[in-house]
């Protein structure tokens, strides 16, 4: 693992200090891997945004779309309770 040395504002220190001893972050280091993690899958997610949006339109999702996605989630339910009694 390389090395990184962050200078920061006192202020912007103290916040980064209170935020890993209320949120169980062991080092700061780990509070900083953790919103550089954040940050990647929200680049992630927008970039998927928009080749979302520049995708050609897919099929129209109707009244029947809709009827058959419920029927689906319905059926799906009902295998996961029937499983779930088994054991």
């Amino acid at each position: 693992m390389s090395t990184m040395n962050v200078s920061l504002p006192e202020a912007m220190k103290s916040f980064v200090d209170e935020q890993v001893s209320e949120r169980g972050y062991g080092t700061s280091s780990e509070y900083v891997r953790e919103l550089i993690r954040k940050d990647q899958q929200r680049l992630q997610l927008r970039s998927l945004l928009l080749q979302g949006g520049r995708s050609a339109p897919a099929a129209g999702a109707d009244k029947a779309y809709f009827d058959g996605l419920r029927e689906r989630v319905r059926n799906a339910s009902k295998k996961a309770g029937k499983a779930g009694a088994k054991r």
